[in-house]
Formats: structure tokens, C-alpha cells, sequence
């Protein structure tokens, strides 16, 4: 984890409550695909954890639903702006246990950490399917990124206004696959639990105050005991979560 000031560089919506923004700066401390930034913002005292969606050295790219007073915040942020950042924190996806055909399974805002790890499991060459879930059409994106990546992603919408009708778990039924990451809401992670074969990898959203594992204020219980999402987390083994 380093502290770093990062220049947005840009910072656009590109769907309903839905704004992708890139910064600059030292992101070198970012290792593995599914890790979060911290933002400070102005005039409040917690951070804002954000997944990243994808880096390089010197450059990320995170996307964020306006879902109150920090995030309206952000999306007001305009290029040139510099963000004191806490950069390269909790731990990411596990790449190696992908085998051959892993599958991503992303619902709603919980798509954009799975395109960082789409991006370097294909350089790897492995065939990756993609499952994007969303509420309606208005709310979908980075289908095409997705799709210029040469991967299969199916579509799922609740209400049927875009691809296939339901949730996740629908377009699940039926496929073969190696291995799988998910990221999204806790209830779509218990359904996908009873459908979901072989093993996988949940990357957990919490409120966290620190984000860094000091406050012990995001911890859930596991097999192997309490765990921080900030810090232990926010990506667990299938196996080590306990649903109930």
C-alpha cells in the first residue's frame, strides 16, 4: 500500500448512475487484478473504497455508481484534479487457479474489477467466458470492452430489456468451465452457490472505515476464522466463506 496524489485525467458517464474515471500517477503498488483504491474526499472523514477495474504503472482506471453524498462528490471530479489516494490495497484475484476455461461472473458495478482480470487471464490464453448481470438496459456497460477482449459474455437484465431474461445463476445452467471469480452483491453470491460447480473465487463488498484492516470494521466469519474484507480480502476461496 503506498499514499499517492493521482490526476484524473478523465472522468465520463457511461451509464445510468454509472461514470468511469482514469487518474494518473504511481499505481505500482497495484499487483494483482480485483485489489481497491481509497479516495479522500473533502469534508468527509472515511475514505471511498473503489475496485479497480484496470492499471498500469502509472495509470488506473476504476468505474463507480453515484449511490450517495461521496460518489455524487466524484463524479464532479474534473481532469487535472489531484486525489490523495491510498493505492494497491486488499488482495486480488488468484490467476493461477484459473485452468483452461475459467468463467467471470460480474453483477451490475461488481463488472469492472472482472475486466482487469479478463484482460491479463486472456494474455495468459486462456478461454474465458464472461456472464454480465444488470437490472435493466439502461445500467449496462463495458460490453464492448468486454467483447474487444475476444471472450463470450452473455447478458442477463431482471426486467428483459437486454439479452437473456433473469439473473446470473440463468445463464449459468449448463456451462462448462474450470474455474470462476465473481464479483457483485452477497445475494447473488448465495444463489450462485447452489448452482455454481468446482471451485471459485467471491470478491466481497463492505463498508470499511480504514481500509486497511486497523478498524476491524469489515469482517465476516470464514472457515479459517474472522477475516478482514479490507485487508484479508476483499477476493476469498469459495471455501473459505461461510453463508450462514
Amino acid at each position: 500500500m503506498t499514499n499517492e496524489l493521482l490526476a484524473v485525467e478523465a472522468n465520463e458517464k457511461i451509464a445510468k448512475s454509472v461514470y468511469k474515471m482514469t487518474l494518473s500517477g504511481d499505481c505500482s503498488a497495484i499487483t494483482a487484478p480485483g485489489q481497491f483504491v481509497n479516495f479522500r474526499l473533502e469534508g468527509k472523514f472515511l475514505r471511498r473504497p473503489i475496485s479497480v477495474c484496470d492499471w498500469e504503472p502509472d495509470r488506473l482506471t476504476v468505474v463507480y455508481k453515484v449511490v450517495g453524498e461521496g460518489t455524487q462528490a466524484m463524479s464532479g471530479w474534473a481532469r487535472g484534479k489531484r486525489v490523495d489516494t491510498l493505492v494497491g490495497l486488499g488482495n486480488g484475484f488468484d490467476c493461477a487457479a484459473a485452468g483452461d476455461a475459467p468463467l467471470l461472473v460480474g453483477g451490475g458495478v461488481g463488472a469492472p474489477p472482472l475486466y482487469g482480470l479478463c484482460r491479463r487471464l486472456r494474455a495468459q490464453g486462456r478461454r474465458v467466458q464472461v456472464i454480465l448481470g444488470f437490472n435493466t438496459a439502461s445500467e449496462a456497460f463495458f460490453l464492448e470492452e468486454f467483447a474487444t477482449l475476444g471472450v463470450s459474455t452473455m447478458v442477463t437484465t431482471a426486467d428483459g430489456s437486454l439479452g437473456q431474461r433473469g439473473f446470473v445463476t440463468d445463464a449459468m445452467h449448463g456451462l462448462q468451465y474450470s474455474y470462476f471469480y465473481a464479483c457483485g452483491p452477497i445475494p447473488m453470491f448465495r444463489a450462485m452457490e447452489r448452482v455454481a460447480v468446482g471451485g471459485g473465487e467471491y470478491s466481497l463488498e463492505e463498508r470499511m472505515g480504514c481500509g486497511f484492516g486497523a478498524c476491524m470494521g469489515c469482517t465476516c466469519k470464514t472457515a479459517g476464522g474472522s477475516k478482514r474484507i479490507c485487508a484479508d480480502g476483499p477476493v476469498l476461496k469459495r471455501e473459505e466463506i461461510l453463508w450462514t
